[in-house]
C-alpha cells in the first residue's frame, strides 16, 4: 500500500520507538547537548558574518544581503534550523519522554523527516563541488574568510556525519528523492533571478553567458550526484542500523522518562530475534 501511494503521509503509528530523538550511543540529554551546541555554533557563525560583512565591507551590507542567493548559505541555515528544531524535539523527549514532534500533525512530521534528508545529503553536494568546481588554490586573505569558508565547506559536511551514524533515525523514503531535485530545481529560480536583476550569478558555472550549453551538464550532473548521495545516505544508514541494532544488539538509549522504552518498533524486534 505504500509503494502504491508514494507521497501519502500514511496513518500508521509515527517513529514509535523514537528513533529521531534518541541515539545507540549516547544518551538523550547527551544527544540533545550536541545538537544544541551544533545549532548555536552554525548560528552564531552564520549572525556574526552579516554583522562583519555589514561593518567591514565598503559597500556595507551588499554582501550580506546577496549571501542568501548562495546554496551554500542557504544549506547552512537549513542545518542551523534543524539543530534547532531537533535539539527542541530531543530535550522535550529527555525530559518528558513524550517528544514535541509526535504532538505535530502528519504533514508536519513528514516535512521534520524531509528536513533531516535535505541536511544529511545537501553538505555532500556543497562541499564536492566547492572543493572540486569553485577553489582555486588560493589562500584565503584574512583569517575570517579561512573560517567562514571551513564552517560552511568542511564543517557542514561534519554535521552531516553526525546526523548519519549517531542518531538512531531510519533511511529516508526513497520519495525524498523527489523532493531534494524539487530544492535543487527552486534553488535555480533564486540563482536566474538574481543574474537577471544584477548581471552577476551567485555560481559562474550556471551563467549561460559565459558557460554557454554546459549549463544544462552542470544542473544535470548535480541533480544527477543528489540521487547518487541520496543513495549513499541511505546505505550508510542502513549499514549503521544493521552494525549497531543487529550485530552488537545496542537498540538505542531511551529516556527514564519514557513509559514505552522497552517496546521497540517492528525493525528492531525483527533484528533482536535474528540475533537469537
Amino acid at each position: 500500500m505504500r509503494q502504491r501511494r508514494p507521497f501519502a503521509f500514511g496513518t500508521d503509528a509515527w517513529d514509535p520507538s523514537h528513533r529521531f530523538e534518541t541515539s545507540w550511543l549516547l544518551s538523550p540529554w547527551l544527544l540533545f547537548s550536541l545538537r544544541a551546541l551544533f545549532c548555536l555554533y552554525i548560528f552564531t557563525t552564520l549572525i556574526f558574518e552579516l554583522i562583519f560583512q555589514c561593518v567591514e565591507d565598503d559597500e556595507g551590507c551588499k554582501n550580506s544581503n546577496e549571501s542568501f542567493s548562495y546554496f551554500t548559505v542557504l544549506t547552512y541555515w537549513g542545518i542551523g534550523f534543524y539543530f534547532l528544531v531537533s535539539s527542541i524535539h530531543t530535550f522535550t523527549y529527555a525530559k518528558t519522554g513524550v517528544p514535541l514532534l509526535d504532538r505535530f500533525p502528519r504533514p508536519l512530521q513528514a516535512l521534520h523527516s524531509t528536513l533531516y534528508t535535505t541536511i544529511t545529503t545537501f553538505p555532500f553536494i556543497v562541499t564536492i563541488v566547492y572543493w572540486v568546481m569553485l577553489f582555486d588554490g588560493t589562500p584565503y586573505p584574512s583569517t575570517f574568510a579561512l573560517w567562514s569558508n571551513v564552517s560552511k565547506h568542511a564543517m557542514n559536511l561534519g554535521f552531516a556525519v553526525f546526523e548519519i551514524f549517531i542518531p538512531r533515525t531510519d533511511s529516508p523514503p526513497v520519495v525524498h528523492i523527489t523532493w531534494l531535485v524539487l530544492i535543487l530545481a527552486l534553488y535555480l529560480g533564486v540563482a536566474y533571478i538574481k543574474g537577471a536583476r544584477t548581471g552577476q550569478y551567485p555560481y559562474n558555472f550556471l551563467n549561460p553567458a559565459s558557460q554557454g550549453a554546459k549549463v544544462a551538464a552542470y544542473v544535470f550532473g548535480i541533480a544527477v550526484g543528489a540521487a547518487v548521495i541520496f543513495g549513499i545516505v541511505w546505505g550508510l544508514i542502513w549499514l549503521r542500523k544493521f552494525v549497531t541494532e543487529k550485530k552488537l544488539g545496542k537498540t538505542g538509549k531511551f529516556s527514564a522518562r519514557n513509559k514505552h522504552a522497552e517496546v521497540v518498533d517492528v525493525e528492531m524486534s525483527a533484528a533482536h530475534m535474528t540475533s537469537k
